[in-house]
């Protein structure tokens, strides 16, 4: 199933969504749960790392709001997440419970089966890590996996205030979808993330298969 696969079903389930749909969804997701008392911590699960990375521009986390609105309404969400699937060198982190945030919002404002589908897709796609129960999925994802950059519709996150005392603790900057899109440039990041002159987008963002330097999918 590839995203092209999941955009075309979100859009045939119909209604009229927007970003402030998925960010009430996530609101009540977020309400109900009680991660303190769920027993969920995967801190000491083998398949994700257990201590936090260095941090690095290059790898990105997609709040749970940002992650359903890219299936569900498009729009600025879509072209920011787009910017990160074209590259194979840039890393979506994400802890289980952000996925099961995701997965729920989408449930709630379409179907089971359409968040079932989407979560497997961005399991591929995602590197996992380790969240304390309790944590914020978003800013615990980042500060585990060494993402320096969020991408969120709460302005909870993504106002001035909210942004001067992150700083004070995590070397993240927390955007809205259309900032991120405008200032996430990934000539300026190859040289340091991988080396040499940037070549240009390596993948399709919409199946994520490779693309080769004439554009076109390697088959």
């Amino acid at each position: 199933m590839t995203f092209a696969d999941l955009f075309d079903r979100a859009a045939a389930t119909g209604g009229d969504l927007d970003e402030a749909d998925v960010r009430r969804a996530l609101g009540d997701v977020r309400s109900g749960a009680d991660r303190a008392a769920d027993g969920d911590d995967a801190s000491d699960r083998g398949d994700v790392a257990a201590e936090p990375l260095d941090p690095s521009p290059a790898r990105v986390v997609a709040d749970a709001d940002a992650l359903a609105a890219d299936l569900l309404v498009g729009g600025d969400a879509r072209e920011a997440l787009d910017a990160l699937r074209s590259h194979a060198w840039t890393a979506l982190v994400a802890s289980d419970p952000l996925l099961d945030d995701a997965e729920a919002v989408i449930a709630s404002l379409s179907d089971p089966e359409l968040a079932a589908d989407w979560r497997a897709a961005a399991e591929s796609w995602r590197e996992p890590v380790a969240q304390p129960p309790g944590d914020h999925p978003a800013l615990a994802s980042a500060y585990r996996g060494g993402a320096m950059q969020v991408v969120s519709l709460d302005p909870s996150l993504t106002g001035p205030r909210a942004a001067a005392g992150l700083r004070d603790r995590l070397p993240v900057s927390v955007r809205e979808p259309r900032a991120f899109a405008a200032v996430f440039d990934p000539a300026k990041l190859y040289p340091d993330a991988v080396s040499g002159e940037y070549p240009g987008p390596d993948r399709d963002p919409r199946t994520m298969a490779p693309v080769r330097a004439d554009g076109d999918q390697h088959r």
